[in-house]
């Protein structure tokens, strides 16, 4: 397994264990198949585990596959989902939920702890159908001027190692958090060959996921890639049929499928290789809830990303 380095949080492997597969958040699968697929990921050679609260049974399933006991090297991330409340709030809704998260995983310390919520302009509004504003996305002012110095906090405390946050669809306000001020170590980003966060995109915004990815760069800022094959988009079947962003990702990435059919090559495992080609993405999580899904991110880590004219080949068919 390859390695890079997520900004000031140091060396990391090419591959990232994502929680929302093994959660079961993209489909069924079982606690044994969770477990073996935690412990097989960790034997390949992964070295981060990227966990939360909202990805269901994940943080149980690390508890009960390491019991404590992380193997050497093993790092582990967990979040919290906070929206926009009270600033006097923040630091002790941000502490109750990663105590809890760490009671669950068995664990004393989490390596990283990241702000699940999309970071907005104060003065956004979401189009109308969308969640309340306050429950999906935290103002940027209230992050600046209360989440910063609660997560400074919990690293005094010994709580965590390090924080991020979620750079996902408010893509000026995630380059102004990383840009400005006191940095993260990492942010999550969109790392896929549509440039798209599917359903997770409900602001009538275009996400803009590679202006994230360089300004972190030049901010120094690690950037952990997410939605690799965007939650099935960009794999040969769905499974899942319900009508969304995703089914209509889909239907869009059906030429990349016909000319991964005309290359011989599966696309899940092209997509993914792909993703590890982007620049400035430090790791992919991936969101896989098995080991037959994992197996084939750990091929594609293992072939390296795509050629140039392959990658050509792909962007060329405007997809993006």
């Amino acid at each position: 397994m390859q390695s890079g380095n997520l900004g000031s949080f140091g060396p990391v492997s090419r591959l990232t264990l994502g929680g929302g597969g093994i959660g079961m958040v993209w489909g069924p699968t079982s606690e044994d198949e969770a477990v073996a697929t935690l412990r097989r990921a960790v034997d390949a050679g992964i070295t981060l585990i990227d966990a939360a609260p909202g990805y269901r049974i994940c943080e149980a399933m690390i508890g009960r596959a390491f019991d404590g006991r992380l193997p050497s090297g093993v790092r582990v991330t967990t979040k919290y989902s906070l929206g926009t409340v009270a600033a006097d709030q923040v630091y002790t809704l941000l502490r109750k939920s990663l105590e809890r998260s760490l009671q669950t995983m068995r664990l004393e310390r989490a390596d990283m702890f990241l702000l699940h919520s999309e970071i907005r302009p104060d003065e956004f509004e979401y189009p109308p159908g969308q969640p309340p504003k306050d429950e999906r996305s935290t103002a940027l002012s209230l992050y600046r001027e209360a989440v910063v110095p609660a997560f400074e906090r919990l690293v005094a405390d010994g709580l965590i190692g390090a924080w991020g946050i979620t750079g996902i669809n408010h893509a000026a306000a995630t380059i102004e958090a990383i840009s400005q001020g006191a940095r993260p170590a990492a942010v999550q980003a969109i790392a896929n060959l549509l440039d798209s966060p599917g359903e997770m995109n409900g602001t009538g915004l275009a996400p803009r996921p590679r202006d994230v990815i360089a300004a972190a760069q030049a901010a120094g800022v690690g950037v952990m890639g997410v939605r690799a094959v965007q939650a099935g988009a960009l794999t040969s079947a769905l499974d899942r049929q319900e009508d969304s962003p995703t089914t209509a990702d889909f239907r869009r990435a059906e030429p990349y499928r016909e000319l991964c059919r005309n290359w011989g090559k599966d696309p899940a495992i092209t997509a993914y290789r792909y993703a590890l080609g982007i620049e400035g993405a430090d790791t992919l999580v991936l969101g896989v809830k098995n080991v037959a899904e994992l197996e084939q991110a750990l091929l594609a880590e293992s072939q390296g990303p795509l050629e140039r004219a392959q990658i050509a080949s792909i962007d060329a068919l405007g997809l993006r």
